[in-house]
Parts: structure tokens; sequence; C-alpha cells
């Protein structure tokens, strides 16, 4: 196997499985927890993040194709896609493709929060671009956009956690994506309003201001 990424949670391996090329994500363990508390923790993570990936597609949304899930070694055997992250690819876009795609990405999460599904760690980091040999038929043809990185998501029907999972995509975006950030953002809740319905994508728009407001609250408070 080839360690391709360590996380803080998990390595992600390349590796060939029964002849395909696949990602194998394995929880390590955290030395700073008892023994038999992080062996429940990475296996209960481990089953959770593989049915949210099953729950996720299921509400339309590309993801890798898990293949097996090993509960008693921690692991996930999943598909490789084959493309670059959106973090690569953003800002190299001109003006036209970086909007089609921020509105697509803002699809993407409407889909999911639709479906009660928050993602927990929306970043343009744990967005893929397909090669163009995976097309996608809905968007004229154009590389299929995948999402990734399920360790962190669950159900909610509040709207506070839709409210977070766009407030932490708008903070990625001017973390990482600063020149751009604006527009992107804006095109993003385009798509999402346009998936969603624009009487409930305002009032999830209203919990990320209500967050924001909170998060500058806290700041000025600080000694």
């Amino acid at each position: 196997m080839k360690l391709i990424r360590k996380g803080a949670e998990a390595d992600l391996y390349l590796h060939e499985w029964h002849g395909l090329q696949a990602i194998i994500k394995r929880r390590v363990r955290k030395k700073y927890r008892h023994r038999s508390l992080d062996l429940r923790i990475r296996r209960y993570r481990t089953v959770h993040e593989a049915q949210m990936i099953h729950e996720a597609r299921k509400a339309g949304v590309p993801t890798p194709i898990v293949y097996e899930v090993d509960k008693d070694h921690f692991t996930i055997v999943m598909e490789y896609i084959p493309g670059m992250r959106v973090k690569e690819l953003l800002e190299s876009m001109d003006g036209e493709e970086r909007r089609n795609l921020s509105h697509r990405i803002g699809g993407l999460i409407a889909r999911l929060h639709k479906r009660n599904i928050i993602h927990g760690d929306l970043t343009t980091s744990n967005l893929i671009m397909a090669e163009p040999i995976r097309r996608n038929p809905e968007a004229g043809g154009e590389g299929m956009l995948f999402l990734i990185d399920f360790g962190l998501s669950y159900f909610s029907m509040e709207l506070e956690d839709r409210g977070v999972d766009l407030h932490l995509l708008k903070r990625a975006l001017n973390s990482s994506h600063f020149r751009v950030a604006g527009e992107c953002y804006s095109h993003v809740i385009s798509g999402y309003s346009e998936a969603i319905g624009e009487e409930y994508a305002s009032k999830v728009l209203g919990k990320v201001e209500e967050i924001e407001r909170r998060g500058r609250y806290a700041l000025r408070s600080t000694p």
C-alpha cells in the first residue's frame, strides 16, 4: 500500500483491491484515549462513515463507492476517484467555469441537506473534480463532482446545523481562496437556493449570519 495522506483521525492509502485501484482509509489509534474507549470510537466511526457515504449516494450526491468495511481493523476500502481536488482547481479556472463549479457545489450541499445529512467538514479539499472520463450528463458532459470524507457527518433536521455546514465552507473559501471567495460563495448560495428552495435557503442563510455574529461577539469579548 502507498500512503498518500496522513490525517488527524485516519491515514489514506492507495492500493489495488481485487484488480481495482482503491483508497483504504484506516483510522489510527489515539494514545491519549483509554485503549478500550479508543477501540469503540474507531469501530463506531468507521461503520458510521460508511453508512453516511451510502446515504449521501442515495441522496444523489456522487461519492466514492464503498467496497468493503472492516470494523475490526477500522478500515474502509472505497473507490479511487482519479481527478483533482477543487482546492487546486478553483483559482486556475476562468470566471465562467468557476461560477458554474460553485453553483454545482451549492446544489450538492442542498441534496445532502434535503435528506437531513450534515457533512461537517465542507472544504474545497473534500471536493474532487473527476477526470473527463467520468462525465456528468446533468452538467452538460462536464467532469463529475465528487464529495468525499464523511468522517464528521451526521443526521440533523436543525437549521443551525445546516448553517454551520455553509459557514464552514465560507470560512474555507476565505482561508484558501481569498481572491475569489466572495464570488464563489455567492454562486454556491445560488446553486443551493435553486435546489432547496429560496424560502428555505433564506432561513439557513439567516443562521449563517447569526453564527458569524456570535463569532464576532466572542472575538470582541476575548480579553
